[in-house]
C-alpha cells in the first residue's frame, strides 16, 4: 500500500516522502522509500487503506512511531499509535449533489 511519511528529529528540520509498505502489524511497519531514515527519529505516516468507508470515502491508516532500522532498501518503525481515519468533509460536495 502507498504511504506518505514525515520524519522529525530533535534539532533538525522535518522532512517528508513517500513509500510502499512491505510488512504491517499492530506493533510495527516496514516500508520501502528512496532514502534511509535516521534511526531513533519520530515518524508520522498515512497509509492509503485498500477499503473505503461506505464503499465511497477513502480511509487512511494514521501511524506514529520511531525508526528502529533503516538501510537503502527498507525502513522499520516501532508503532506507538495507530488509527483509521476518513475525511468525510472533503467528500461533502459529492454527498450534497447525490
Amino acid at each position: 500500500m502507498a504511504l506518505h511519511y514525515r520524519v522529525s528529529q530533535k534539532g533538525l528540520p522535518s522532512r517528508s516522502g513517500t513509500g510502499l509498505t512491505c510488512d504491517l502489524s499492530t506493533n510495527g511497519i516496514a516500508f520501502r522509500c528512496r532514502h534511509p531514515l535516521p534511526v531513533g527519529a519520530h515518524v508520522e505516516m498515512r497509509v492509503a487503506w485498500p477499503a473505503k468507508y461506505a464503499d465511497t470515502y477513502p480511509i487512511d491508516l494514521v501511524i506514529t512511531g520511531f525508526v528502529v532500522r533503516s538501510d537503502s532498501t527498507r525502513t522499520a518503525v516501532r508503532v506507538t499509535s495507530r488509527k483509521l481515519r476518513t475525511d468525510l468533509l472533503a467528500a461533502a460536495p459529492y454527498r450534497a449533489s447525490a
